[in-house]
């Protein structure tokens, strides 16, 4: 008899695992309580491994087929000092709308079947891939905004930080342009969490939309808190996949790739009984380093120094560094 496996959550990891335990022979409940597909605070950005993963899942002619743009450059802006650097291999930008509605899609048509609450009957093994949960007081703390916008796209992934904050620009499909990003509380309340007047602060970056027009309300969420469970136990049977166990800083743009990479690994562990400490472990060292390094270049931000060492640095070396 098929391993039965639920999966808590249908995004990027919940998806990749319910795909990945059905390849291995499992039987596979998702459980999703929002409405999929809907927009998500989400820089879009997808590295050039991706795609790897995505043909792996069997969704490589599906993913072409929604015309993802394409970006072969980085440009980093500090306060009007640019870096610029050529990707290693070109990147994709694709919507979670349509990426979401991809991967859940083929879920199902594999014989995943879809509910909105858990149910009561036993399951072998359970994924969790419900995102993040964790909350923190009021204060300085850190919020996500995202938006898409009509207008001429370009095939750069564009960074414009300021202070510990960021917003990165980057085409998807449909000519659309993504721009999503991060600010502290502080700064969004000088802003009277007016987002369009934040980014109207920021010289470099109110130039770079100025030709851009809004398509849609700004969507907002926080407080994002950066952190992981690498190192805590794991309850017998459960994996932890995506957000849900490590949630990387997204001006990085690893953090798609990221949840496929664990969502695939925790549906095979799931299927074919790895123990969840020893998959855990696994994920450690496929993501922890990138990580890390991920938390000392946000640290990096507020002391001020994470510009100077990017100009000083190698851009290709910063874009693998970063990468898990």
């Amino acid at each position: 008899m098929p391993e039965r496996v639920l999966v808590v959550g249908g995004g990027l990891a919940g998806s990749a695992a319910a795909i990945a335990a059905q390849a291995h022979g499992a039987s596979v409940t998702i459980v999703e309580k929002s409405r999929l597909p809907r927009h998500k605070v989400c820089g879009e950005f997808l590295s050039p491994r991706t795609f790897e993963i995505l043909r792996d899942l069997g969704v490589a002619d599906a993913f072409h087929s929604c015309r993802p743009a394409l970006m072969r450059r980085v440009v980093l802006n500090f306060a009007g000092r640019e870096k610029r650097f050529a990707l290693p291999a070109p990147a994709y930008g694709l919507s979670r709308y349509a990426l979401d509605e991809l991967l859940l899609s083929h879920a199902r048509s594999l014989g995943a079947t879809l509910v909105s609450e858990r149910p009561q009957e036993v399951f072998g093994r359970t994924v969790l891939a419900y995102g993040r949960t964790q909350s923190a007081p009021k204060g300085n703390r850190l919020f996500g905004f995202k938006a898409h916008f009509a207008g001429e796209a370009n095939d750069a992934v564009e960074l414009y930080f300021f202070g510990e904050g960021y917003v990165g620009v980057n085409p998807v499909e449909g000519g659309i342009t993504n721009v999503c990003g991060l600010a502290l509380e502080s700064v969004m309340r000088q802003h009277g969490f007016d987002t369009d007047t934040l980014i109207a602060s920021i010289p470099a970056l109110r130039e770079r939309v100025r030709p851009l027009t809004r398509q849609m309300d700004w969507l907002r969420v926080g407080p994002v808190i950066f952190s992981n469970r690498f190192r805590e136990s794991p309850a017998p049977g459960e994996y932890r996949a995506g957000d849900a166990l490590s949630f990387v800083d997204p001006f990085t743009g690893s953090g798609m790739l990221g949840a496929l990479l664990s969502g695939q690994a925790a549906g095979l562990a799931a299927a074919t009984g790895q123990a969840p400490q020893s998959y855990q472990n696994a994920m450690r060292q496929v993501l922890g380093r990138s990580y890390g390094i991920s938390g000392i270049i946000r640290w990096g931000l507020r002391k001020s120094w994470a510009p100077w060492a990017a100009q000083a640095l190698s851009g290709r070396l910063l874009f693998a560094a970063t990468r898990p």
